[in-house]
């Protein structure tokens, strides 16, 4: 039996998915194609596309998922090494930052809502927690938004001390913090509400309200605004 690694080139030029995007556009690209110019080469027995159908297969085909694999999970795929996976995860990345890049640009946050969907894209499919906060000015349109921390599966570490200093810097007059819990449960834990106090103590002192903190669990989040927590 063969072991032979199969490249795209064994195909068609209108089954080639470098060929099809420049003739028929990006939109004609199914998943796994657009997942095999990013891979490139396939693995022994199969080509960039069977390999790709074969790893989002690994997920049911739901990208959100795919995009809470670390490189140790990319890499457990058979055919799958290290270049493989940082390419896809470097992909992955790029995606989530298009979601955030302009869409704060004069942004006005007036709910709980709104916060939720600035960063759902960025937060909900992580596979660790990440705490970010809003800048704010007096018309509560966004400044700036910035991440303060990365952390584990189940906390992040969050300096009060900095975000003030943030605050100060670009003149907010209000702030929102925003965090996930890759759990799946939205309640906040102790920690959050000893932040969330912490927070609202700090911007009372240096004139910067806390407008809300909001944490995603995949679609859903909690809001400490929301429910008369802060």
């Amino acid at each position: 039996m063969s072991t032979q690694v199969i490249t795209i080139k064994n195909l068609s030029e209108d089954d080639r998915p470098r060929e099809k995007l420049i003739k028929k556009g990006i939109q004609s690209l199914s998943n796994a194609e657009l997942l095999a110019i990013i891979i490139r080469l396939g693995a022994k027995g199969e080509n960039a596309i069977e390999l790709s159908q074969r790893i989002l297969a690994q997920t049911n085909n739901n990208l959100s998922e795919l995009g809470r694999y670390t490189l140790r999970d990319f890499k457990k795929i058979k055919g799958v090494g290290t270049a493989k996976a940082a390419g896809i995860i470097a992909a992955l990345e790029l995606g989530r930052r298009r979601n955030s890049s302009d869409i704060i640009e004069k942004k006005k946050v007036a709910s709980s809502q709104d916060i939720f969907t600035l960063f759902h894209p960025i937060l909900s499919d992580l596979p660790h927690e990440e705490f970010w906060v809003l800048f704010l000015n007096r018309h509560h349109k966004i400044i700036d938004m910035q991440r303060i921390s990365a952390g584990g599966l189940s906390e992040t570490v969050v300096d009060v001390r900095l975000i003030m200093k943030m605050g100060i810097e670009r003149l907010a007059s209000s702030i929102a913090l925003c965090h996930n819990h890759p759990s799946g449960n939205s309640q906040p834990s102790g920690q959050d509400k000893a932040i969330t106090h912490k927070v609202k103590e700090g911007g009372t002192l240096l004139d910067i309200a806390l407008l809300d903190h909001v944490i995603i669990a995949d679609n859903s989040y909690y809001s400490f605004s929301d429910e008369e927590q802060l």
